[in-house]
């Protein structure tokens, strides 16, 4: 960890279960300041437990939760969560615009309208993601790319510190992967952290620069060349991943072979 960099979310010894099954065991680890961390593990592995277990979401057993050293309720504005597009209901009416003023409404207070101030932040954050012109789109005529669009730019909207993202690079286009991946460097340069589940482990490297292997429990953590190793891999997926050998880098002088 460099002098400069804080940690923004730490778990310590997070146990969660569901249904009398334990889906996290003893998971403890900080994501950093100023960080693009991937979260990466098989199917079932509590990666989206852990999110919504650090928000709240969900009850834990044991372990605690702090962002910056403080519960989430002393920070809750400096935290934006993107969770699944399947999770909501894309048929409710509401046009793209209004889904991103969403965003805006612990600033603004549920029961007040949305002005004309409110629309143009929202808008603006549209743009970012290269959806301005679908500001007035009812959200269910949205292809699904556009839909997670929409649901980053309510995040973005938020201007917060810390964003958790629950895959959004998946089942999306090719044009909705490379804005995300652009919001996203973005965000890094203007001093945001983001903690994002992906699955593509081919993609991963490239998009993010720290990474947590987790399959129930925490595998690895940390930077890409000491984490994303095939003894690592293998220790996260039981050696059954069929891109381990693809996946893992081997550094010779300046050259990153595959």
């Amino acid at each position: 960890m460099s002098s400069d960099q804080q940690v923004s979310l730490s778990v310590k010894d997070l146990n969660v279960a569901y249904r009398q099954q334990m889906i996290l065991w003893d998971v403890s680890v900080d994501f950093l300041e100023h960080s693009l961390f991937a979260i990466v593990g098989p199917n079932g592995a509590g990666k989206s437990t852990l999110l919504k277990a650090a928000l709240g979401l969900i009850p834990k057993i044991s372990g605690s939760v702090t962002f910056w050293g403080k519960p989430l309720s002393e920070v809750r504005q400096r935290v934006a969560y993107v969770p699944q597009r399947e999770s909501v209901d894309w048929d409710f009416p509401i046009d793209a615009c209004g889904v991103v003023a969403m965003g805006l409404f612990h600033q603004l207070g549920w029961f007040k309208p949305v002005g004309k101030k409110e629309r143009t932040k929202a808008e603006e954050a549209l743009d970012r993601v290269g959806l301005f012109d679908y500001r007035k789109r009812q959200i269910s005529e949205l292809s699904g790319g556009q839909q997670q669009r929409v649901f980053l730019a309510r995040a973005l909207v938020q201007n917060a510190d810390l964003y958790l993202m629950d895959e959004p690079f998946a089942s999306v286009d090719a044009a909705t992967e490379q804005a995300i991946v652009n919001v996203l460097h973005d965000m890094k340069s203007e001093g945001k952290s983001v903690v994002c589940i992906h699955h593509d482990l081919e993609t991963v490297r490239d998009f993010f620069d720290r990474i947590v292997l987790l399959n129930m429990k925490v595998v690895a953590a940390g930077e890409m060349d000491e984490v994303l190793t095939h003894d690592h891999l293998a220790k996260t997926y039981g050696g059954k991943h069929h891109l381990l050998d693809r996946v893992t880098r081997k550094i010779r002088g300046n050259e990153i072979v595959l």
